[in-house]
């Protein structure tokens, strides 16, 4: 018993138990939420960062005969690039989906942003894309959450 109470003691000091030195030194800052906001009605997206306003942009949502879905979700996966398997691998870079094929990404249409375009999944500009692509990775899935109103 003595020789597990000593191996727990050494293993303390070095850092190597929860509770130990290094544990509390390691504390890291906790996420800022990403909060972004997509409004059908004016096919726009807004995107806050610990309360702050990051970014609003021009989006395209579903055209005619195809649906966007309204509701809450947290992102489940971030692609670089994706290539859709249902249109004809159509290119999706900078994709963050949050409900099965569902994802917001980059699109080499750029005119029509600002109406209804799409198959329902939401397209940014490029750039826009890119920046919203690395905010979400850097503070994290679980720190994002997409919203979609009408």
């Amino acid at each position: 018993m003595r020789k597990l109470f000593a191996l727990l003691a050494g293993l303390m000091v070095l850092g190597l138990v929860a509770g130990g030195p290094a544990a509390a030194t390691t504390k890291e800052k906790p996420a800022k939420p990403v909060e972004i906001t997509v409004d059908i009605s004016d096919q726009s997206m807004r995107v806050e960062v610990g309360g702050w306003t990051y970014g609003r942009w021009k989006v395209s949502t579903a055209r005619e005969g195809y649906y966007t879905p309204r509701g809450a979700w947290r992102p489940f996966m971030l692609k670089e690039m994706h290539y859709s398997r249902k249109y004809d691998n159509s290119p999706m870079p900078h994709s963050i989906f949050f409900l099965g094929g569902y994802a917001i990404h980059a699109t080499g249409y750029t005119r029509q942003l600002g109406k209804p375009a799409s198959h329902g999944c939401i397209r940014l500009h490029p750039q826009h894309a890119k920046k919203l692509y690395a905010l979400v990775q850097k503070h994290g899935l679980k720190a994002t959450r997409i919203t979609i109103i009408n």
